[in-house]
Formats: structure tokens, sequence, C-alpha cells
């Protein structure tokens, strides 16, 4: 309740819990919210690319699809690529970094070098060679940016372990024969939450602007998924004439996107007041 009640304080952090909520409802009432839900789909040449009125407060696609709705549809994705690329990332990431950072020799070793060599390759370069190697879909976006997030959270909880391991109740526990996967699991694990918890809220931001990026790039959703990345690649034949084409799905990818990233500073600085931000 105290971390809350910090929280609640900050008030760019609320601003971020506010916009996060706020999508969260608007992509579970999705199909209710869309005004032209069956627009968002179907071609209606006859109306493309009408500007932003009454009847389409954000204008009309190079289809004659209705662009608002097609935002509101493009929520859930959004949001369902941050979910389902961060947790599986988590999984992976966070029992590699309590090995690495728990034991000694070339198990850690190991473990640290081939995370070392996924962090040396921009995660977005690497996404964009595993994504090529498959078919073009967002299933395929979601596995490339899960098999090359999982090293941020393997070299955080490394690190987090190295520092913890080195304390006296780790120490005591091992002078009452706990085991080791015990400590690891049931007492260092619940020590290293709280950074894992910051890069997995800023990772979700991080993943909807890459997943955005792949989409753009062809690599991600493919048509006639409402995607925000799609809309921006394909709003790019008709700029600056239809300017509404590509404005309202980008305003999308950057509210998401701000929200959990400003979230996610105010994690950190409850969390941890020692990187509090300056202000």
């Amino acid at each position: 309740m105290l971390v809350i009640r910090k929280l609640l304080r900050d008030y760019s952090a609320l601003l971020g819990l506010v916009i996060i909520a706020f999508a969260v409802v608007v992509a579970i009432l999705a199909p209710y919210l869309a005004p032209h839900p069956l627009d968002a789909f179907q071609s209606h040449l006859a109306v493309r690319l009408r500007p932003p009125s009454a009847e389409f407060p954000f204008g009309t696609d190079n289809l004659g699809r209705d662009v608002f709705s097609r935002v509101i549809l493009g929520t859930r994705g959004s949001l369902e690529v941050a979910v389902l690329v961060v947790i599986p990332a988590m999984l992976l990431g966070v029992p590699l970094g309590l090995i690495g950072g728990y034991y000694e020799g070339w198990m850690a070793g190991f473990i640290m070098r081939v995370t070392d060599v996924f962090l040396a390759v921009p995660q977005l370069v690497l996404a964009l060679v595993l994504a090529q190697l498959m078919s073009p879909s967002l299933e395929s976006a979601m596995i490339a940016l899960a098999l090359t997030y999982w090293p941020f959270f393997t070299r955080t909880v490394f690190s987090e372990t190295r520092r913890l391991k080195t304390l006296l109740f780790v120490d005591a526990l091992r002078c009452i024969g706990v085991s080791s996967w015990r400590i690891m699991f049931l007492h260092i694990l619940p020590n290293t939450a709280s950074p894992i918890i910051v890069r997995a809220t800023v990772g979700m931001g991080f993943t909807i602007l890459t997943a955005a990026v792949l989409g753009f790039l062809g690599m991600g959703a493919t048509p006639p998924a409402p995607d925000w990345g799609l809309a921006i690649s394909e709003s790019r034949h008709y700029l600056p004439q239809a300017w509404w084409f590509a404005t309202f799905p980008g305003l999308a990818i950057l509210a998401v996107v701000l929200g959990f990233n400003l979230l996610g500073d105010g994690v950190r600085d409850v969390i941890d007041p020692r990187l509090r931000r300056s202000r």
C-alpha cells in the first residue's frame, strides 16, 4: 500500500497509469467502441481518403476504411504483442540471470557470453533478421521480439543476484543447509522483483514501438489487420495530402509508449529513490 500511495503522488507516473488503463479499456471494448467495425476491414473505394468529418472522425484510408475504427481495433493487437513478448522473455531471461549470477564457473560464463552476444546486436536489427527467416505475420514478429528481449532480463537479474548472494542472509541460509535452488528461487528472486517489474513495464512500451517498426517494414502484421505500424506504412504513399492516414495511428503509438515509459519511470523512482529523476 505504501508503494501505491507513493506512486499516486508521482503525477507523471499517474498520467502513464491513466493512459495505460484507458488503452486496456479500449482494447477490451474495441468491437463495441468502434463506430464502423465492419468498415475497418472492408474496402469502400467510393469514400477513400476522406478527411476527418462527423461520420469519420479520423478520416478514411486508401481503401475507404474508417481510420478511427482501425485505430481502436489496433489497440488490442498492440497490447497483446506487449504482453505476449515481455512475459515469455521474462520467463526465459529471469531464471538464466539467477543461475548465471548465483553460480561460478563455466555455466555462468556460458550464459553471460550468450547474453552479451545478443546484447551486442541492436534488438531491432536482430528482430528483423529473425522475422525475415519466418513468414511475415504478427505471430512471427512476437516470436522474434521475445527471442531478442530476454537478454535484458538476464543482465538485470544477473547483476542483482551477484549483489544479493554476498549478503549475510544468503550465508546464513547456506549454513543451515538450504539448497542452492531454494535460495535462488525462494529468497533471492523475491528481492529482484523490483528491477524485473521496472524492466517489464518499460519493455512493454519499447516492444509496442519495435512491433510497429516491424509492421512498417512489412515484417509484422499483414493486411487487412488493423495494425498501427502497418497503417503508417500504407499511408506513406499518400503524404502529405492525406495527413490523417498516418497521423492518428502515429499518435496512438506515441500515447501508449509514453504511458508505459512514464509508469516505468515512476515505478523505478518509488522502488529505488537513488535513481529518482531530477526535477
